[in-house]
């Protein structure tokens, strides 16, 4: 009853409706939620003994699955201001929750278990790439538009790829690339959540724009109601970041990260600007390559490129402080949005 009186409202007031409550919701319930997971993970989060020692006396004991939070406001908001009934909206929370479940398990394990691996990687990728399969393969049936299989140039409307069948599992790369991307980049009090409320305040413009016929972004039918759902998800991350920043009392944990990396990415393949996503997200992009190159580099030479992976470990080694590495890392993704923003003009 509710969510159809709220239907009715303006797409802006829902826009601003879904970012309050989210917000509210998360810091009302998130000293209840860490006092409950205080209670029930009595030694923390397990801190890997490979990375920064400091990190093994600073952030010992804080609990994980912080993502809890921000699911569960972001959810709620957007199943009484958005129209779940659109595809773009429920795919969303399907994302959401199935890759929330699968961070949620892993962080599970792995509290349980005192151990920073506890899903195989081989088990995490299998259920990533079949959900964002699943996902792509909706967005694009139900997409009413010609470019539903297009891959779009930034700053160049008129220049559109089609990729036909190749753009389904282009597509799946695109959403479980950036969900472990996103995980790659939660390693410091407030980073992730901070660069995640950068990106998703971006892409909800842009998603607000798609959905008008004749704007400078193409059109994409009913995409406007994805604004809604960027909107939840940056109130609820808002909300996070204050139980989240530096001394962190909670950490978001995979069951966080790995699905607000997955539905990040599916917004780019809704309103189809998965280079954009590049980008704008260039902070994930570096973090996710830091990782590839100290790999790869290491099983060529047996030597380290970085001091250490992923780049942000990488800066500690160097001597910067947390926060100075966190705002740094912000204020970069700052001005990759920046860049991002000049597809208007």
């Amino acid at each position: 009853m509710f969510a159809l009186l709220y239907e009715s409202w303006p797409l802006l007031y829902r826009i601003v409706a879904a970012f309050g409550l989210a917000l509210i919701v998360s810091l009302l319930f998130g000293s209840p939620l860490i006092s409950f997971l205080h209670k029930h993970q009595q030694k923390g989060q397990p801190i890997r003994t490979d990375g920064p020692q400091s990190h093994l006396q600073t952030k010992k004991g804080t609990p994980t699955m912080g993502g809890i939070l921000i699911l569960g406001s972001s959810i709620l908001a957007i199943a009484l201001f958005a129209k779940v009934s659109y595809h773009f909206v429920w795919v969303s929370i399907l994302v959401l929750i199935v890759y929330g479940i699968t961070g949620f398990v892993d962080d599970y394990w792995k509290v349980k278990r005192q151990s920073s691996n506890a899903m195989t990687a081989r088990t995490k990728l299998f259920l990533q790439f079949l959900t964002a399969l699943l996902a792509a393969s909706i967005i694009t049936a139900a997409t009413t538009t010609n470019i539903n299989t297009g891959l779009t140039i930034p700053y160049f409307k008129d220049v559109v790829l089609n990729l036909g069948w190749l753009y389904v599992p282009f597509a799946v790369v695109v959403i479980s690339g950036t969900s472990n991307a996103v995980n790659l980049s939660d390693g410091l009090d407030g980073l992730a959540s901070g660069l995640l409320i950068i990106s998703f305040s971006f892409f909800g413009v842009v998603a607000y724009f798609c959905g008008i016929d004749g704007s400078v972004i193409h059109y994409i039918p009913r995409c406007g109601e994805v604004a809604v759902v960027c909107a939840a998800i940056v109130g609820s991350c808002l909300g996070f970041l204050y139980f989240n920043k530096p001394k962190a009392r909670v950490f978001m944990g995979d069951t966080g990260s790995l699905a607000l990396g997955a539905l990040l990415g599916a917004v780019a393949v809704m309103t189809k600007q998965e280079v954009l996503l590049a980008i704008v997200g260039g902070v994930f992009v570096a973090e996710t390559l830091s990782v590839m190159i100290q790999v790869a580099y290491f099983k060529k030479t047996g030597k380290r490129f970085f001091k250490m992976a992923p780049i942000h470990h990488h800066f500690e080694q160097l001597g910067w402080s947390e926060k100075k590495v966190v705002l740094r890392f912000w204020g970069t993704a700052l001005a990759f949005t920046a860049l991002g923003c000049l597809v208007f003009i």
